[in-house]
């Protein structure tokens, strides 16, 4: 009888063990994309040279928000950005001046609201949010590309132009061989 005591005792505790052990492992967190300021982005590619990655938004944007929880909190989409760019957050409307090669660019009033002569610059005119822009390491224009992106249409995108194929292949020849990584 108390071999069956101790033999219940001991599976008792090693189960006891197993439980409390595995609820105190950390858990692998998802990558999270730390955002930059513009000027941040400047500064870091300076020792750090990375493509830059700027999401251009304002507060009233109801896709840039569901882009924010969708789309960047993809943990695939998270880590190729953080491992491939400089990722920044421009509110298109920001008030603050931007000090950038030579030019100030401010905020224009126009009507109740207005717009950020950064986010007019980077979006060659065209008011439309969400969009995103990409630019190579000298922060030369490589293209934005506007309206609310899913994690599985902005990965190719990211991958086209962190590896630099836009240099040598068209789009539509890269998307013929593009493999997703996510499932279909």
């Amino acid at each position: 009888m108390k071999l069956y005591q101790f033999s219940g005792i001991l599976l008792f505790s090693l189960v006891v063990v197993a439980f409390t052990s595995t609820s105190f492992v950390k858990k692998g967190k998802p990558a999270e994309i730390q955002w930059l300021t513009f000027e941040e982005a400047v500064a870091l590619n300076k020792t750090e040279p990375k493509k830059i990655f700027i999401d251009v938004y304002t507060d009233w944007c109801g896709w840039c928000k569901v882009m924010d929880k969708n789309t960047f909190k993809n943990p695939y989409i998270a880590e190729y950005i953080i491992k491939n760019y400089h990722a920044v957050k421009l509110d298109a409307e920001q008030k603050g001046e931007i000090e950038f090669q030579g030019n100030t660019f401010k905020f224009v009033a126009r009507g109740k609201k207005g717009y950020h002569e950064l986010a007019a610059a980077l979006l060659n005119g065209k008011l439309s949010f969400p969009t995103v822009v990409f630019l190579d390491e000298q922060f030369r224009m490589i293209q934005p590309v506007p309206g609310y992106q899913k994690p599985e249409n902005l990965a190719p995108m990211l991958q086209y132009f962190a590896e630099d194929l836009h240099t040598s292949i068209s789009w539509e020849d890269f998307q013929k061989n593009y493999t997703s990584p996510f499932k279909k």
